[in-house]
């Protein structure tokens, strides 16, 4: 864990959406994916001299997404070049007949260190409307047995929206059935083609979030969070209340410990904040990280406003800073859907007769 959780000198995770095009049509997707590639994509010369800027930066994980990665002709080379510099790549591909025609192999021995696949629902009714595409869920699964065949360790993302919430109990069976290295719950941001009207609500949100804690220890695998960083606060309330040594967190969010390149090359501080801090054409990507005014901003956790800036659990947890963009424009406003009521507003609180 990097000293301090501060992330100031270089993120744990760097997203790379190395192309937009796609053949799925997610309903929530954040990229807004399109069927071919945008014109203005890096050129394969760009993104082999990105990978240089990358590995300067060293982030410990280094994702490759889109989009679609598979639909890019160069993306063996850019594995290849990415693990020569001495950086642990994943791969986060769509379920798509091209993936399932890849051989996972040579995408292992070219360095490809985990693989991420989505599946949000349950059956193949749900997962497949949710995705735009008929016959995903039956193809995520088969590229699930291709990686574990290969020796790829695989992680499942699952998307909470305010539809697949009530599915997330038999997520957990079909999570017990596939056993993937880690399981990562994504929690809907408003960005791209989600809307606000997808999200859970805050009170059911928490309900799930002792729900998940309740299959810890059930589970031969792991969980975590993706813009669920309220999750944190749980695990942490559950080893208080037990006596039990804290589970290791590693204080992660949009900008702190997070960077993302889009596919023509433009920085921000994840996918899902969409906000501009120069591009990989024209700035070197360890100075738009460690000094550009807006990352500093957002690691700072006493810069958060609303409840979030008076809450005991914001270094570890300061909620959804892409959520709190796409509900109400402010990068730094609290956390839109945590119910929590920190210790210091409780405490200025009168009492109630």
């Amino acid at each position: 864990m990097h000293g301090a959780g501060s992330f100031h000198e270089r993120p744990f995770i760097l997203f790379w959406e190395v192309t937009r095009a796609c053949a799925l049509a997610c309903r929530h997707c954040r990229a807004v994916a399109q069927p071919r590639a945008h014109a203005d994509e890096l050129t394969p010369e760009e993104a082999l001299r990105l990978v240089d800027d990358i590995a300067e930066l060293a982030p410990p994980m280094l994702v490759l997404t889109g989009g679609d990665p598979m639909m890019r002709r160069d993306l063996p080379e850019l594995v290849r070049a990415a693990v020569s510099r001495g950086l642990r790549v994943a791969l986060s591909p769509a379920a798509t007949p091209r993936l399932l025609h890849a051989d996972f192999s040579a995408l292992r021995q070219a360095g490809v260190s985990s693989m991420s696949l989505s599946l949000d629902g349950a059956t193949a009714a749900t997962h497949d409307l949710f995705r735009g595409v008929p016959h995903t869920f039956e193809r995520t699964l088969q590229a699930a047995r291709a990686a574990r065949e290969a020796g790829i360790p695989l992680q499942i993302n699952t998307t909470l929206s305010r539809t697949t919430l009530p599915e997330l109990p038999a997520f957990a069976e079909l999570m017990r059935e596939l056993q993937p290295a880690v399981w990562s719950i994504f929690v809907l941001v408003p960005t791209g083609r989600a809307s606000a009207a997808d999200l859970p609500g805050a009170d059911e949100l928490e309900q799930a979030w002792h729900y998940l804690l309740s299959l810890r220890g059930t589970l031969p695998f792991a969980i975590k969070t993706t813009e669920g960083h309220h999750y944190r606060r749980i695990l942490l309330q559950d080893a208080r209340r037990s006596g039990a040594t804290p589970p290791p967190i590693i204080p992660t969010r949009d900008g702190k410990g997070v960077l993302f390149i889009s596919h023509t090359g433009e920085v921000q501080p994840s996918g899902f904040l969409p906000i501009t801090l120069g591009n990989v054409r024209t700035h070197r990507l360890a100075e738009l990280y460690r000094h550009h005014p807006i990352m500093q901003q957002l690691r700072d956790d006493n810069a958060l406003r609303g409840k979030c800036g008076r809450c005991e659990f914001r270094h570890i947890c300061g909620g959804s800073r892409a959520r709190a963009y796409g509900l109400s424009g402010d990068m730094l406003a609290e956390e839109p859907l945590c119910n929590y009521t920190p210790a210091a507003l409780r405490a200025d609180s009168p009492p109630s007769s």
